[in-house]
């Protein structure tokens, strides 16, 4: 099956009772049993929801894998993998990561006994070189956020290996319209549903997804004694994004092309990240393990200070200042001040979250329209 029709159909079957097409919206918290212990598997909600179970189900599914689990948000879903560590071991990630991801690692669970690595994992070796005895979780953010780097998951996958470690993707700026990470070696995926599965800006949620049965079972018995999970009105949301999932890749992705050479040539602009130039350093990794390069598209300015990115966003009117993206609005953001603020300013500019970066997260509105808008905006 391909994905456009595993998208619509995914995770999602006729209501047994009365035909209904869309899954309902379970909003119980608890179920009666006939006598203690005998039910019809379900017992209370935060153990398991029939909305919930069919998104995590069809998530599932999308990523070509056995197990899913939702979370209250992306940050949740992260928090379960950290708690199947232990003080003592060791995880190794991107320097150039999601800034919420680095403050969880940091700011939490180092002071639990965790020790994180950062390091550039376009280059394997140096993933190599921080590989001991107590590696036991490599965690992969690809295209990385904000500056779109796309990391190697085959390469990684066999670090991951050498190590006995888990290899865990980020795949929320992809999404499995774009990328498969667990096809591709990966042990498990990570998504912040807030974002492109979910689509319309209307839902926190996030995401877990793999096909070994004793992760998945550490992952359900986190899921449950935690009880992080996500409600059935929320499910039911992402349930129906996922059905216009791979429509709105696919517009997605030719925005982004567009505007991304659109923006290239633009005499205020010093320097765009996007994988699809032939010119990004990841290019071909990006060509070899991804369907399409996205809409998200980062840039700087010529004049590299705060208050000239500030002029350009305060001006758009369709990109809307806000935090989050893969929504089917254009959002306009500045990483420094806002998603990654968390990251010391001397770690942030290392990989180059400088005061003039823009992110662009760009929606499904006619291209030319968003462009009119960013000329605007930088004139």
């Amino acid at each position: 099956m391909k994905f456009g029709t595993k998208a619509v159909h995914a995770g999602v079957e006729p209501d047994p009772t009365t035909g209904a097409i869309m899954t309902p919206i379970y909003q119980t918290s608890t179920y009666v049993q006939a006598a203690p212990g005998v039910h019809k598997g379900y017992e209370y909600s935060r153990t398991g929801n029939p909305t919930r179970n069919a998104l995590e189900n069809a998530i599932a599914e999308l990523e070509n894998g056995k197990f899913g689990a939702c979370f209250g948000s992306g940050l949740a879903a992260t928090d379960c993998v950290l708690k199947m560590l232990k003080p003592g071991d060791e995880i190794i990630s991107t320097n150039d990561l999601y800034g919420g991801s680095y403050r969880l690692f940091t700011k939490i669970y180092e002071g639990f006994g965790l020790k994180f690595h950062f390091v550039p994992m376009g280059d394997a070796s140096a993933v190599r070189a921080k590989v001991n005895a107590n590696t036991k979780l490599i965690w992969v953010e690809t295209p990385t956020n904000p500056m779109m780097n796309v990391i190697d998951i085959k390469a990684m996958a066999e670090v991951a290996k050498e190590a006995g470690a888990m290899l865990v993707v980020d795949n929320t700026f992809a999404t499995p319209a774009l990328q498969q990470p667990l096809d591709l070696g990966a042990d498990m995926v990570m998504h912040s549903v807030t974002k492109y599965l979910g689509g319309h800006s209307d839902v926190v949620m996030g995401a877990l997804v793999t096909r070994d049965e004793k992760i998945a079972e550490r992952m359900y018995f986190i899921q449950n004694s935690s009880g992080a999970v996500c409600g059935p009105m929320d499910s039911f949301l992402v349930l129906r994004g996922l059905k216009t999932l791979n429509i709105r890749m696919k517009q997605h992705c030719e925005n982004g092309k567009i505007i991304a050479n659109w923006l290239k040539d633009h005499p205020k602009v010093s320097k765009v990240y996007w994988p699809g130039f032939e010119t990004h350093p990841n290019h071909e990794v990006a060509k070899k393990q991804m369907n399409g390069f996205g809409g998200m598209v980062s840039f700087t300015l010529k004049e590299n200070t705060v208050e000239a990115a500030t002029k350009v966003l305060s001006a758009t009117h369709l990109f809307s200042l806000a935090e989050s993206l893969g929504g089917v609005e254009s959002l306009i953001g500045h990483p420094a001040t806002m998603t990654h603020a968390a990251i010391p300013k001397e770690e942030r500019e290392k990989t180059g979250v400088v005061d003039s970066l823009i992110r662009l997260s760009i929606g499904i509105e006619d291209a030319d329209d968003l462009i009119a808008d960013l000329s605007k905006a930088l004139g």
